[in-house]
């Protein structure tokens, strides 16, 4: 038995000398715990820095709506600038018009009616189509407002007048043409 108690000894100091040799193998204690603080603050360091990459993507999308939100604020408020512009030459001629000391009725059909062009170019260059139906031309409650039927030798649900034009800003309707349409017989 002597033998028995003297050889567990020696095993075991080859195994503290192996492990204190080696602490890559992860034989002693005080390497390991070390190399698993390693580690958490590793895991902490990439916290941190994802932590601050969300903050900054969040801030970023935030600045986006923010200016989004600004841009279409500025369309608003800005879009009918470009109309306004076509607008203005029409004003001119109104106001020259006023002025005008014309007694001659036909020098001022002729200014009115260069006047109408202008605004009609101006309606074109915004977009703006005007609504008038020809007579006899098939009622459209889209486009159309009937304001009465009335009898008429022209198929029923047909346009018999127009007594306001109507007109649409890119193909939607600003107002309907104000029009009588023929009764059923």
């Amino acid at each position: 038995m002597n033998q028995e108690n003297q050889n567990p000894a020696p095993e075991q100091e080859n195994s503290s000398a192996a492990a204190t040799e080696n602490p890559a193998e992860g034989g002693s204690q005080a390497p390991a715990e070390k190399s698993a603080d390693e580690q958490i603050a590793e895991l902490n360091q990439k916290i941190t820095d994802l932590q601050d990459n969300f903050l900054r993507a969040k801030a970023e999308g935030e600045n986006i709506r923010r200016r989004a939100v600004e841009d279409v604020a500025k369309a608003h408020k800005f879009a009918i600038e470009s109309f306004a512009e076509h607008l203005v030459p029409v004003t001119d001629s109104l106001y020259a018009a006023l002025n005008a000391d014309a007694a001659d009725a036909k020098a001022v059909k002729e200014g009115l009616e260069i006047t109408l062009k202008q605004l009609l170019s101006a309606f074109e260059k915004g977009r703006m189509t005007e609504i008038n139906p020809a007579v006899g031309e098939k009622f459209d409650p889209h486009h159309h407002q009937a304001i009465a039927s009335v009898p008429s030798d022209q198929e029923p649900n047909t346009v018999v007048s127009v007594l306001q034009r109507g007109y649409t800003v890119a193909d939607r309707v600003l107002r309907p043409a104000l029009v009588t349409v023929s009764a059923p017989k």
